[in-house]
């Protein structure tokens, strides 16, 4: 059975659930709002920033940040593979779901599975890169990951789109999530 990205975002959310977690804009954030953790950020309108703005988090924090990424996002701005690959110590897991399409804006391909993504984690200094296609191999790899020393993590996840609609877009109470977030991180800052 193929891995989608509702089952994907569920086994991240179940191996990390008190970690500072960015999702990235469209329907992943749309997925992760469903499950409104006070230690989770959505992005909203600012595709390809979510590896940036999670590195700025595991920078100030020093706690291991988790960032749900698309294929389409990372490939937007890969800089941020730069900024988190260039720390050998930065605390933070980036999770790209890759699904070869941009769902959120009507499913055009995407040249995600036409470029080496993992590769450009490896050029870009990231030495723990996994390459996972099940809950199992996911869950098991957040697993390990948790346990080992701080390092940038680069986990490209092979996922199929989920057969429903995703939940509602996350319009409401923007500043509100922003602020339960920042205090969500106070205490570690």
């Amino acid at each position: 059975m193929a891995l989608t990205k509702t089952a994907a975002v569920t086994v991240a959310l179940a191996a990390a659930p008190d970690l500072p977690t960015v999702f990235t804009t469209g329907y992943i954030s749309r997925i992760g709002a469903a499950a409104e953790r006070r230690n989770h950020f959505y992005m909203t309108g600012s595709m390809g920033l979510a590896l940036s703005l999670g590195t700025g988090v595991a920078m100030s924090s020093r706690r291991t940040t988790l960032v749900v990424d698309g294929d389409g996002s990372l490939l937007m701005n890969p800089v941020g593979l730069v900024m988190a690959g260039a720390q050998p110590d930065l605390p933070l897991i980036q999770l790209v779901l890759d699904d070869g399409v941009y769902a959120s804006t009507g499913g055009q391909r995407s040249p995600g599975r036409c470029v080496d993504l993992s590769g450009w984690a490896r050029a870009s200094g990231f030495t723990r890169i996994h390459t996972v296609d099940s809950e199992e191999e996911l869950a098991r790899t957040l697993r390990e990951e948790l346990a080992n020393p701080p390092a940038p993590v680069f986990v490209h996840c092979l996922v199929t789109a989920d057969a429903t609609q995703p939940p509602p877009r996350v319009t409401d109470q923007l500043e509100g999530i922003t602020l339960r977030f920042s205090e969500f991180l106070q205490p570690q800052l």
